[in-house]
């Protein structure tokens, strides 16, 4: 296990990473999650990641209070990314520890967290089950 100590996220990250424009329709986000089986995707615009759209915040869109009436289901659908998507998300850079990413996707309750360089560029993902993997390949080293 003290090798997962030292491993870090570009040793276990997914450099190809699916993104989508602000302009994406809800419509064809959710095309786009059930196709690929993903839980998030990096919204892009002009080379730079400027948020997250997850399927919990498709689900949002449904969510209704007394206070706030539900618009029609096609209605939704045709709403876009910028409207639904967090703009305010957490990253790392890919020479962060995998003990810190850990920690984040823990205490913030995450599945993956986009791996940026200095110039707000998209350069991987790290997922849970990347994660899992370094510590299971960790466990092997101390059998």
């Amino acid at each position: 296990m003290y090798r997962f100590l030292q491993q870090t996220v570009a040793e276990y990250m997914t450099r190809t990473v699916t993104t989508v424009s602000r302009e994406l329709t809800v419509r064809d986000l959710n095309q786009m999650f059930e196709r690929d089986d993903f839980n998030t995707y990096p919204v892009e615009a002009d080379g730079q990641v400027v948020g997250l759209v997850t399927k919990f915040d498709l689900l949002k869109c449904f969510a209704f209070t007394p206070s706030q009436m539900v618009p029609r289901y096609d209605d939704l659908m045709n709403r876009t990314v910028a409207d639904i998507m967090t703009s305010a998300y957490i990253y790392v850079g890919a020479d962060t520890k995998l003990t810190r990413v850990l920690q984040l996707m823990v205490e913030h309750r995450i599945r993956s967290i986009p791996a940026i360089d200095n110039d707000n560029r998209l350069v991987g993902i790290i997922a849970r089950e990347d994660v899992i993997k370094a510590l299971a390949a960790s466990a092997q080293g101390d059998a």
